[in-house]
């Protein structure tokens, strides 16, 4: 009631163990907006919370906040933190503050039973958790010592939802664990749609699912068919490089940009390490094009044949056969051409689009002869560096399957 969460919290976060999640609530939501029912702490909005942790900054509260506090314990809450020593407020009812405060924390040190609720006094939020076997929500194992994975969990009716991720520039190949049970566990890809089930073992409470997530990768684990074995087991899918696409590469850019009409690239390079400056300074997209012999070999019923455009920047879009693949935006760079790459030529285009940043410090070069681009503040200098554009490859074939 007396600091807002930046002062209190800045610096240092509450100890909270990892594996669950957390809010802040402050005095006016804490009297007006939060009710309990069957032991859980309830939203307006349909988030729900196990514990209701009193900071150090609690050790003083006005007497509505205590009262509030007595009728949700009385109810069934669980709360955990120190006695409060007093109130703030020269209007409160000292005797009122101090009777409410001593039946909550009839026991200073351990657990006091009020109503249907309880208070945990002398001990850590992880002890409480502890003495009250909730488990953690999520937690994850990884070879990585330095991986850092993010959850987010959400239950709509009786579906769990997990948000997991990947807070690396790394592949991550972890075997996360979920405060699940009883359900098969799905994969659901949001940039494409695509939901696959995952192998998965139920034990003791939790599902233990394997996860490859690739760098700063995101995904959705869903819980929602009921399972009727305890463990699934998918084999990961077998992948086979079949050719690297080799140049030359006839590349044309985007009109009007600074760069010239069309370029050969003997070998994939980025934009801005090339002599032209028109290239080198280039924002925009440029069209890569180039003929695939496919091989007879490359086929195979059940299989499935993708192109890997190795590194990108910043997002390129896929054409084959006059036919667009969709876009890719981040790793890896890869498109599904199962459906479309036939047997022997094939015309594969790729739309590579980079950022503004270097047409912006191309025109601040001394001498610059025309700007192509207008800011209202220079944010990049004539001398500021340039970043890494263009299709940097290798771009190869590859198959997959079982």
């Amino acid at each position: 009631e007396d600091n807002n969460i930046t002062a209190l919290f800045g610096e240092q976060l509450p100890d909270v163990p990892a594996g669950y999640n957390y809010d802040f609530v402050n005095a006016d939501a804490l009297v007006n907006v939060l009710s309990v029912s069957n032991g859980i702490i309830n939203t307006p909005g349909g988030t729900s919370y196990r514990l209701l942790a009193l900071d150090a900054n609690s050790r003083h509260m006005s007497l509505p906040v205590l009262q509030k506090l007595h009728r949700m314990v009385s109810d069934g809450a669980i709360v955990v933190g120190e006695k409060p020593l007093g109130t703030p407020s020269l209007s409160d009812d000292q005797d009122e503050f101090n009777a409410l405060a001593a039946e909550l924390w009839t026991n200073e040190e351990g657990e006091n039973r009020v109503g249907k609720g309880k208070v945990f006094c002398g001990q850590t939020i992880a002890e409480t958790l502890q003495a009250l076997h909730i488990g953690a929500d999520f937690t994850f194992t990884s070879p990585g010592e330095e991986s850092r994975v993010l959850y987010v969990h959400r239950q709509m009716d009786n579906v769990d939802i997990y948000w997991v991720n990947n807070r690396s520039d790394r592949v991550e190949n972890i075997e996360a664990t979920f405060r699940v049970a009883g359900r098969e566990a799905e994969i659901w890809h949001p940039e494409t749609g695509l939901i696959e089930q995952a192998s998965f073992q139920i034990e003791n409470g939790i599902t233990r699912v394997p996860l490859r997530l690739e760098s700063n990768d995101a995904v959705f684990v869903v819980f929602r068919k009921k399972a009727t074995v305890g463990t699934w087991t998918i084999p990961p899918p077998k992948e086979q490089p079949l050719a690297t696409i080799q140049g030359p590469w006839p590349v044309r850019f985007q009109k009007e940009r600074g760069a010239p009409a069309e370029a050969t690239f003997e070998t994939l390079a980025a934009w801005n390490e090339n002599e032209d400056e028109g290239i080198r300074y280039f924002s925009g997209t440029g069209s890569y094009t180039r003929t695939i012999e496919a091989e007879a070999g490359w086929f195979m019923d059940g299989d499935q044949l993708w192109i890997d455009l190795g590194d990108v920047k910043n997002l390129a879009e896929v054409v084959l056969n006059g036919e667009s693949l969709g876009v890719v935006w981040k790793k890896p760079f890869r498109v599904n051409v199962t459906r479309v790459l036939r047997q022997g030529e094939n015309n594969l285009e790729i739309r590579v689009t980079n950022l503004w940043v270097n047409r912006l410090i191309g025109d601040q070069q001394p001498g610059a002869k025309a700007n192509f681009t207008y800011t209202t503040m220079p944010f990049y200098r004539a001398n500021s560096p340039l970043k890494p554009s263009g299709l940097l490859g290798p771009v190869k074939i590859i198959r997959i399957g079982g």
